[in-house]
């Protein structure tokens, strides 16, 4: 999915949601699906990037990131958040 698509099918989700033909539920499930496409095609191409949800302590909610393997992803959400992972959790597979 090119980003071009990727804006159009949030929008399209954003308009679903304004007209009410979707709940916000559906909606965050349209975006984020959206998004781990986006980025899992974009990063992952050469490397065999997925997507991984890491847990730790000090969020409420796991952070996502695309990393080529769990301790990659666990060195990632130690850079973007400073977070000390507990757990790695594999969502998906390069491309989706």
């Amino acid at each position: 999915m090119d980003r071009i698509s990727a804006i159009r099918n949030v929008e399209s989700a954003l308009v679903a949601f304004e007209t009410g033909e979707i709940a916000l539920e559906t909606l965050e499930e349209r975006v984020t699906g959206v998004l781990r496409t986006y980025a899992t095609e974009f990063e992952g191409e050469n490397d065999h990037r997925a997507v991984y949800r890491v847990h730790g302590t000090e969020r409420a909610h796991p952070l996502v990131v695309v990393a080529p393997s769990p301790g990659a992803a666990r060195e990632r959400a130690r850079g973007v958040a400073d977070l000390r992972p507990t757990d790695v959790e594999r969502v998906s597979d390069p491309g989706g």
